[in-house]
């Protein structure tokens, strides 16, 4: 079976290496060695002042919220994950949907404008497979209307946007280290914030508020990443550029194979910024062309996925009005594999299945 993705392993003696360490220093988590070492690797490598490691993307995107004193609404993309606006319910926000530009498929910074009331309190874009927003549109937007912005940037790890890491951008920008990532560390994420006195503070609130050994300074959570994470997130740092190199050439197959179909529409990058090939998403014309698609695919045993369905308007939580380009796309798009080990033969079967699918 062919999945949509597949983990990437390092050397297992490598990594082996690294418990055997954490067994002798019988330091399992609470801001580890290994730890301390990834986030300075992390912060040289991504181009950044500073890199805080937590348990996972969605957790970094609590403390986030928190961290600015958000309230009320929050305006955000219908066009993601469900953990960018479930999150924001969870910590008591109001998402209110701004629709997205059906050629990047980040929000449309046309449309969130149109969306700022007095209740408005942060925007929360993403970039879209790790296609980078129209950050400097979304910075004069927040200091007119003075908004906080905190980027979901958890398919953006190592982009960058005109020569600077896309992640200095906002006030925060939160990343996942999933393991289905690019760069992963089983679980994990991180936030990466710019303001000393911010990123101070958040160090505390990851590990429950507390400031020394007899003093909890403020509201607090456990988003702490362990040992053994971080072990597993020094040994990829290590191969990270082996693995981007296989996945531009699996990702430029795919461009060669599908630019020129008709009836598939590719997603289009923004040109100031550089990609990190972490999905490879085909737009189709309509549902039933998708599902034909996805079908003869899954009787390959070849396992596609519908990133991004529903559109998050049509959450059962959410209060939301219609989003009309979101769900066009939601209906009609299909991630296929992508992953630093698919083998060339297996690239060309979904390739040709997904061509006689639209005969």
């Amino acid at each position: 079976m062919i999945n949509v993705t597949k983990p990437y392993l390092p050397d297992e003696a490598k990594y082996n290496s690294y418990v055997s360490h954490i067994f002798k220093s019988k330091w399992l988590t609470n801001n580890g060695e290994l730890l301390q070492e990834l986030e300075r690797r992390l912060a040289k490598y991504l181009d950044v002042e500073n890199v805080l490691l937590v348990n996972n993307g969605t957790l970094a995107l609590n403390v986030a919220y928190k961290l600015l004193e958000l309230s009320g609404e929050v305006i955000t993309t219908p066009f993601s994950f469900v953990a960018t606006t479930s999150s924001l319910v969870w910590g008591g926000l109001k998402p209110v949907f701004a629709d997205i530009d059906k050629n990047t498929l980040n929000i449309d910074t046309g449309e969130i404008e149109k969306k700022i009331t007095k209740s408005t309190s942060a925007i929360v874009p993403v970039h879209v497979f790790g296609n980078g927003c129209n950050v400097e549109e979304i910075e004069k937007l927040a200091k007119s209307y003075a908004l906080k912005v905190i980027y979901d940037a958890a398919h953006a790890f190592g982009v960058s946007y005109e020569g600077r890491s896309i992640l200095n951008y906002g006030d925060i920008s939160t990343l996942s280290f999933h393991a289905t990532k690019v760069f992963h560390t089983i679980e994990g994420g991180a936030l990466i914030i710019n303001n000393k006195k911010l990123y101070d503070k958040a160090r505390k609130v990851i590990d429950f508020g507390i400031d020394g050994p007899d003093h909890i300074s403020y509201l607090g959570i456990n988003a702490k990443m362990n040992e053994f994470q971080a072990a597993m997130g020094l040994c990829i740092l290590d191969d990270i550029e082996k693995i981007q190199s296989s996945r531009q050439k699996i990702y430029n197959r795919y461009v060669d194979a599908f630019r020129l179909e008709a009836r598939i529409i590719l997603q289009s990058h923004n040109n100031k910024c550089s990609y990190n090939y972490s999905y490879f998403p085909i737009i189709l014309e309509d549902e039933e062309s998708m599902l034909k698609v996805r079908e003869l695919l899954r009787r390959e045993d070849i396992m596609p996925r519908r990133y991004f369905y529903p559109s998050l308007d049509q959450l059962n939580y959410i209060d939301s009005e219609f989003m009309p380009v979101s769900n066009s796309i939601s209906s009609r798009i299909l991630c296929l594999p992508m992953y630093d080990s698919l083998e060339v033969n297996d690239q060309k079967r979904i390739i040709q299945t997904v061509k006689e699918a639209l005969l």
